[in-house]
């Protein structure tokens, strides 16, 4: 089983437009996202948990991470 996953930023919907047209090419969510994809997460400590039979799938460590440091970045 893997991370729970949520609709992709490119994925089209009943609306012409898709996430990533709303966020400047500037931001500074962009630059983290770029950065945490390039990061190796074994290397650092992030491990998959694994969930019991009857629980949940947890969330990717990558977007926690990308949250956490957006938090951070923006005083969150």
């Amino acid at each position: 089983m893997g991370y729970i996953e949520g609709e992709g930023r490119n994925q089209g919907t009943l609306f012409p437009m898709v996430l990533d047209d709303f966020v400047p090419a500037d931001h500074m969510c962009r630059v983290i996202d770029a950065f945490v994809e390039r990061l190796t997460m074994s290397d650092l400590g992030f491990e998959r948990a694994m969930a019991a039979e009857t629980g949940r799938p947890g969330y990717d460590p990558r977007d926690l991470l990308k949250l956490y440091l957006y938090g951070y970045l923006r005083n969150l």
